[in-house]
């Protein structure tokens, strides 16, 4: 059994060629072999976004605060709130993040295949964020 305290760990600042804008990770866990499973706690600012992005096994976000946005390539956007769950199949290019007002934080888990949890690719356009946010 090995017990992480709260505290121990510190927040993190992820790649800023994942996302847009202020975000903050709070690692949960990263299960050594032959466990998969990958989660993280993440904070976004009003307007923080993640990049177009893919999962290999499929991603599930947990909106703990705050409200936001997701969107799968070629699909609608969601507005998403606290207490939502969103599941991600595996291979869906998608990206999330906060509102353009609002903060937003969400438990996101997936798991790890060959070691690898998330392909990332090309941000989301302002514009293309801008013009989803109007919905």
């Amino acid at each position: 059994m090995d017990i992480k305290r709260c505290g121990v760990t510190p927040s993190r600042r992820p790649p800023s060629d994942w996302f847009t804008g202020s975000v903050w990770q709070e690692p949960v866990v990263e299960a050594p072999a032959p466990a998969r499973l990958r989660a993280v706690m993440v904070r976004f600012d009003p307007g923080a976004r993640t990049n177009w992005h893919t999962h290999p096994l499929g991603q599930t976000l947990f909106v703990v605060a705050g409200a936001g946005l997701a969107q799968t390539a070629g699909g609608p956007v969601h507005v998403i709130r606290a207490g939502d769950t969103i599941w991600i199949p595996p291979g869906e290019k998608h990206w999330h993040g906060a509102g353009p007002t609002t903060a937003l934080t969400h438990l996101a888990m997936q798991e790890a295949l060959d070691g690898v949890s998330v392909d990332w690719m090309e941000p989301v356009a302002d514009a293309d964020y801008s013009a989803a946010a109007k919905g």
